[in-house]
């Protein structure tokens, strides 16, 4: 059967995501928080919590990793739908994949430099013959 778990920040982070990988400069908030845009979730809400970089963000760069997914095979496929907002802010945001037999990232997806203001929404589809994370 397919099965899915969705994935929001109503609470807190989702079970997809560690509590310890939320890195610095990672903020839960949501369109009322008055930080700015967006002002509302991908479904046009405005109290609906989001994961949003905080502009005081001191690295380069931020990571968000998932736990630990199994193989897939012809049964389990993997397929993970994202909702992403770029604003103002250049820079690059990357879908990468590591096997738990590699230490390196390969990256999966990428899109920058797109000035939209605008939520969009992205699938990806991951075959691994070993464990990996997201």
């Amino acid at each position: 059967g397919f099965s899915y778990e969705k994935c929001d920040f109503e609470t807190d982070l989702c079970k997809v995501l560690h509590e310890m990988n939320l890195q610095p400069g990672w903020i839960r908030r949501n369109g009322r928080s008055g930080i700015g845009p967006p002002y509302s979730d991908h479904n046009g809400n405005d109290s609906a919590y989001f994961l949003s970089l905080s502009s005081e963000m001191r690295s380069p760069s931020a990571t968000l990793k998932t736990n630990v997914f199994l193989p897939t095979d012809k049964e389990h496929v993997c397929q993970i739908t994202f909702h992403y907002w770029i604003g103002q802010m250049s820079g690059t945001l990357m879908v990468g994949f590591q096997k738990h037999s590699e230490d390196t990232i390969t990256s999966i997806w990428q899109v920058s430099g797109e000035l939209q203001n605008q939520w969009k929404t992205n699938t990806i589809t991951i075959n691994s013959t070993e464990k990996y994370e997201v």
